[in-house]
């Protein structure tokens, strides 16, 4: 358990947009506390663009506090109309019951849910059963329908048409604060910057109701750099179920990743240090390819587990080529343990007698023998011009010998150029 502070961190990572109460918030947050974010159920699965949110609570339980991630089974029976722009469908209460139990299942991936740690709500538990004359009287009587149609989310609406059962969305997200500051004393809301009008209404009804002040964070709406909404591809949707998104595609949409993205994508979607996640940023050409197999090879593990996230590697790897996933393009430091392990498990092998590493191996013949160079003289020309390296260091002969003692870890690596890479193990060990 981290115990610094988790505004700092979410901060520093990108992740505020708006605050309602900045120094507040972050006195509250010097002592564990209980925040929120809801979660729509209007799909079986949630997809990249709920991962801002996700990770910001996963942040919040590193730090030692204690998130609720709050299933939408009630609300997505009105609809958000936020960030739409017309009427969302309006699903079963049968469907919206089925996809909450979808999503309880798929947080789990990302949160401790035992002991308490995080805790799982279906909004369903008590909304379902409100009077709704008693809501109007209770509730409503605190709203105003003038500052209501300042929201955002509404004022876009008006202009295609709003309905009255989406017009009650605020009463109800503001509502669930409510609940959730009065049985869960949960004091932070948290959700993406189209929310904000929703956040402060609830904020300002447990302060009506309660006497007491409860604090909202947004985050900011993630886009590529090219413009387009995060998450969205050609092809629909990158979904977070493996079922529907499979861990190779979903690899292979981190490793497409735009040059530009990648250091703001990897404080997004990864735990690296931003220390690390700095360095990466300043790479260029090859080397920032390896910084978005960083990338890919992280996201991956962290929604579908190491094991998958090995097997989409290895398979990239197989399918373009091994040279691609190079190790040696990034300090060690830079890589996390399990990724420049499995980077090192995807490249290229050959098994040497021990006994002719003992007695050394000229370079350029070795370097044709693992088909590095498609021939000795080829072999010779390269590293004559300074473009080949043994366990990184340029070698400065051609007939240099490669041998036993130049094994570091069990393995020597070679490599021509700066995307062709070979591991050399003794047969013996």
């Amino acid at each position: 358990m981290n115990l610094d502070n988790v505004f700092d961190c979410l901060e520093e990572r990108g992740f505020i947009d708006q605050v309602t109460d900045k120094k507040a918030v972050k006195d509250i947050l010097s002592q564990p506390v209980t925040c929120y974010i809801g979660f729509d159920p209007t799909a079986s699965s949630l997809h990249v663009g709920s991962l801002i949110p996700i990770m910001s609570l996963v942040h919040m339980q590193r730090h030692g506090h204690r998130p609720i991630a709050l299933v939408g089974g009630g609300t997505g029976l009105v609809g958000d109309p936020s960030g739409k722009t017309e009427m969302r469908r309006i699903l079963s209460r049968e469907q919206i019951d089925e996809n909450a139990l979808s999503l309880k299942r798929q947080l789990s991936q990302y949160l401790d849910f035992t002991d308490g740690h995080a805790l799982l709500l279906n909004n369903a538990e008590w909304l379902t059963n409100l009077n709704y004359i008693e809501f109007l009287r209770d509730i409503g009587k605190h709203f105003s329908v003038n500052r209501m149609l300042t929201a955002e989310s509404y004022r876009q609406r008006l202009e295609t048409g709003l309905s009255f059962i989406e017009f009650n969305y605020m009463l109800l997200q503001a509502y669930d604060f409510h609940y959730l500051f009065e049985h869960y004393q949960c004091v932070i809301q948290m959700g993406g910057s189209d929310q904000w009008g929703n956040i402060v209404a609830g904020v300002d009804l447990v302060r009506r109701m309660k006497g007491k002040t409860v604090y909202g964070i947004t985050f900011p709406l993630i886009t590529t750099a090219g413009g387009a909404k995060m998450g969205k591809t050609v092809s629909g949707a990158v979904w977070l179920d493996g079922k529907l998104t499979s861990p190779y595609e979903y690899f292979q949409f981190w490793i497409n990743t735009d040059d530009r993205d990648v250091e703001r994508f990897l404080a997004f979607f990864t735990f690296l240090p931003m220390n690390q996640i700095r360095a990466i940023g300043n790479l260029e050409g090859e080397e920032l390819n390896q910084a978005k197999t960083i990338l890919a090879y992280e996201t991956t593990r962290i929604t579908h587990g190491e094991d998958a996230a090995r097997q989409a590697l290895e398979s990239a790897a197989s399918i373009f080529g091994k040279r691609s996933i190079d190790p040696q393009m990034l300090p060690s430091s830079t890589l996390p343990r399990q990724l420049n392990k499995a980077l090192r498990d995807a490249m290229p092998t050959s098994y040497v007698e021990g006994e002719r590493l003992e007695a050394g191996i000229p370079a350029f013949e070795l370097f044709e023998e693992v088909s590095l160079c498609k021939s000795r003289s080829e072999a010779r020309r390269i590293i004559n011009q300074g473009g080949a390296y043994l366990n990184g260091d340029r070698i400065k002969s051609f007939d240099e010998r490669i041998s036993a003692e130049h094994i570091t870890g069990g393995e020597i690596l070679l490599r021509v150029g700066k995307k062709k890479v070979h591991r050399i193990k003794p047969k013996n060990t």
